[in-house]
Parts: structure tokens; C-alpha cells; sequence
């Protein structure tokens, strides 16, 4: 009787762990079903993602122009007299081949920028251009905070006039931390030595949105460069004739390595607008010294 008993409590145990082992097998399966099914939607939802991405990407139809050029440039399209801006950031130039770019009639070269710095690039710029046919201006970037005698100085040590065709450029692009009357104030006392010193005034390079912020009314009488990367030609909030446009700061020319600001004449305007005068010059030249012993040289 006492083993009859113990093998049916034998017989009971075996059974409960065939059942618990069932069940554990059973919940695995549907535990194990359900990861697998969540897996597969999410790999079929990124799926329908990039079907969707696919579905909605458009491609540029200037591609599908058989006759597009990616390289074609504004000066490529157009008649207008067309011409660079160079500073130091654009290395050595080779101006040998940028000057057979019959495109491109004239380059203005940033000599200084406040009361000390000398673009290192200039003395070679100036002397190749010169030799290699373009017509040549020079620039300086103005700091409003540095006395303006100073700044005179430093131009005039690399701007000689002998060595321009066109009238000097001033790179008006800060207000230095000042208030716009300061500003304004140290702006047209550079600008007035300025012509003093070349007997006639400089051209005002600019970008539109500092001139509608700082420059309306300020500046009425001086030829305008303005600078404004867009397809469509700038336009000022006082409605200023503007002479010049800077439209590309990202231009690309055979023989100058990496980008170049571009730009070109609007409307009626043309190089006989900002040629320098040297018949007017050598009529005042005492003064042009006059200016250097104002500043005790």
C-alpha cells in the first residue's frame, strides 16, 4: 500500500510539470510571437519611410535640361561689365590667365584695413594686374573706432594714385560697437579726408541690409557698391541709385584658387563712373601733401 502510494505521488509530480512546462512553452511561443510580429512592423514602417522619401524627392529640373551647364556664370548670360574683388584670402593669384578672362574688365584689391594692417598680397596684386590688362582700383576696410587720421595714413601709404584707374573703395561693413550718430560722425570724416587727399570721393562698398540699418540718408552723394547674394538685383529701402553690384561672394575664375566676390554694373552705369581722375589730381596736388602735414608727417 505504502508504495502504491508512493508512485502515485511520483505519477502526480511528473504531470504537474508536464502541464507548467507546457504553459511556460506556450507563453514563450506567444511572447516570442508577439517581439517577432512588433519587430517586422517597425522594419516594414522604415520601409514605407523611405518609400515615402522616395515618392517625394524631386530632383532639380535644370538637370533634366539637356543644355545646362552647371558651370555657366552671370557673366556668361549677360552684357554687363563684370569685375573681381581680391584680398590676401585668395593666395597667389595667376594673373596671367585670369587677365585673358576677357570677361572680367576690372579688379578692385584691398589694400589696408584700419590704422595698421597692409593686406600682404597687395604690392603683388597691383603689379600683375597692371601688367596682365585689367583696370584697378584699391580698398580700404574702415574700423570707425580708429582715428580716422590714422586711417588715412595707412591708406595712402598703399594707395598711391598713380597706381589707380579707378577711385578708391571704402568697405564700410561695421559700426564698431558705436551708436549710429558716433558712427555716422567718424564715417564722414574719413570719407571727407579721403577725397581730400584723391580730390575726388571714394566709392561705398556695402552690404543692403547694413545700409538700410545704418546708412540711409547718410551717405546721398557718394556711388554706391552694394552686396547682395540673390538672383534678383538689390534695391535699398530709400531707393538710392546703386552703380555697382557685389552678387556672388562664391564666383569661380580660371587662375584664382578656391572663391572670389564677383560683381557688375547696374542700369547705365559703366567704368567711366568710378575712373579716377588724374587730370583733376595733378590740378590740386599740393593739397594731397597738405593732408600729410595735417597729420604731422
Amino acid at each position: 500500500m505504502k508504495r502504491l502510494y508512493i508512485l502515485l505521488t511520483l505519477i502526480l509530480l511528473m504531470v504537474g510539470a508536464n502541464s507548467g512546462w507546457a504553459q511556460r512553452s506556450k507563453y514563450n511561443r506567444n511572447h516570442s510571437k508577439h517581439r517577432t510580429t512588433r519587430v517586422v512592423k517597425k522594419h516594414k514602417k522604415s520601409k514605407k519611410t523611405r518609400k515615402r522619401s522616395v515618392a517625394n524627392y524631386r530632383p532639380d529640373p535644370r538637370l533634366l535640361d539637356p543644355d545646362y551647364d552647371p558651370f555657366l556664370q552671370c557673366e556668361d548670360t549677360c552684357s554687363h561689365v563684370h569685375g573681381i574683388d581680391l584680398s590676401h584670402y585668395q593666395g597667389e593669384v595667376f594673373w596671367e590667365t585670369v587677365g585673358e578672362n576677357t570677361k572680367m574688365a576690372y579688379v578692385y584689391l584691398k589694400a589696408t584695413e584700419g590704422g595698421d594692417r597692409i593686406d600682404a598680397q597687395y604690392e603683388r596684386n597691383i603689379d600683375l594686374a597692371h601688367r596682365y590688362g585689367l583696370k584697378v582700383g584699391s580698398y580700404h576696410f574702415f574700423r570707425p573706432k580708429t582715428p580716422v587720421m590714422t586711417q588715412l595714413e595707412n591708406f595712402m601709404t598703399q594707395c598711391r594714385p598713380g597706381e589707380q584707374d579707378l577711385i578708391p573703395m571704402i568697405d564700410v561693413e561695421t559700426t564698431g560697437g558705436m551708436s549710429n550718430e558716433e558712427f555716422s560722425d567718424s564715417l564722414h570724416a574719413f570719407l571727407d579726408l579721403v577725397e581730400q587727399a584723391y580730390h575726388q570721393q571714394p566709392l561705398i562698398y556695402t552690404f543692403r541690409n547694413f545700409y538700410n540699418r545704418h546708412l540711409v540718408g547718410q551717405i546721398n552723394d557718394y556711388k554706391l557698391m552694394i552686396a547682395m547674394y540673390t538672383d534678383e538685383e538689390p534695391v535699398l529701402i530709400d531707393g538710392r541709385d546703386i552703380t555697382m553690384w557685389q552678387y556672388t561672394s562664391h564666383g569661380r575664375i580660371v587662375g584664382i584658387r578656391g572663391s572670389v566676390d564677383k560683381s557688375r554694373f547696374l542700369g547705365h552705369h559703366g567704368l567711366r563712373d568710378i575712373k579716377f581722375n588724374h587730370v583733376r589730381r595733378l590740378e590740386k596736388h599740393v593739397s594731397f601733401f597738405d593732408v600729410r602735414q595735417r597729420m604731422g608727417k
